[in-house]
């Protein structure tokens, strides 16, 4: 049987259980493809890898656990032959670099079609020397060029901003569609790259660096007038 007559093991990682059972009525659709396993969390994602040894992990960049580049370190050190491609539903040129020299084969956003995922599964099994990207014309022009001043990641971005707004963590997981666990893991990467001390701390950097917009002053609020027989002292609230 030639290289291009094998069936192709595939394992598929995201958070999702609806995504995960969509893509794989996708992908076993085809004739030289089998799903091997699932996993919804890193540690269940590099476990499966571990156990499976898939020609091909389907892997979503945000699901809960480790950041997307240290999972893709640990999957790549225990099975180096497994072909990685990101999924994700945004293509920050940062975050692109980063995982790509941790040896992804593919990144595609989820908009694609899923004749796309087919031939990025089929490419990076058949050609070992491609990568398969699916991403905006910017993100891959700052990437080219090896110089891109972008630190934060568009979610990371979007998390921060939210966050100068004073909003909890569990406000800005709801108002995102995110879990708690997820929003402190991007709150530490945040932390990390702008070496700051605590969300306040982070705020002041980004702003500082033209990283995240200024949020518009609001009014300041009027002060209280003095009850009658208390001109001149203090009034509490």
């Amino acid at each position: 049987m030639s290289e291009s007559d094998k069936m192709i093991s595939i394992a598929v990682v995201d958070d999702h259980a609806l995504f995960r059972e969509g893509l794989r009525e996708i992908l076993e659709a085809q004739d030289d493809f089998e799903v091997v396993g699932e996993a919804g969390d890193s540690d269940g994602a590099v476990a499966l890898v571990e156990r499976e040894r898939p020609d091909v992990v389907l892997l979503d960049v945000e699901i809960p656990g480790d950041d997307a580049t240290q999972t893709v370190t640990r999957m790549r050190t225990i099975s180096p032959e497994s072909q990685i491609i990101i999924l994700s539903m945004y293509d920050g040129p940062q975050l692109l670099s980063r995982l790509l020299a941790a040896g992804i084969r593919g990144y595609l956003l989820k908009s694609v079609h899923r004749q796309e995922l087919i031939s990025a599964v089929r490419s990076v099994r058949t050609e070992p020397d491609r990568l398969v990207l699916a991403v905006s014309r910017d993100s891959f022009a700052q990437v080219q060029g090896g110089g891109s001043k972008v630190v934060l990641t568009d979610r990371e971005r979007e998390i921060l901003e939210l966050a100068a707004q004073a909003l909890s963590n569990y406000q800005i997981a709801t108002r995102l569609t995110l879990t708690e666990a997820t929003i402190k893991r991007h709150l530490h990467n945040i932390f990390t790259k702008l070496g700051a001390v605590s969300r306040i701390d982070a705020v002041n950097k980004a702003l500082a660096a033209s990283l995240i917009s200024p949020r518009r002053d609001q009014p300041a609020p009027r002060p209280r007038p003095n009850p009658p027989g208390l001109r001149g002292q203090r009034s509490f609230p």
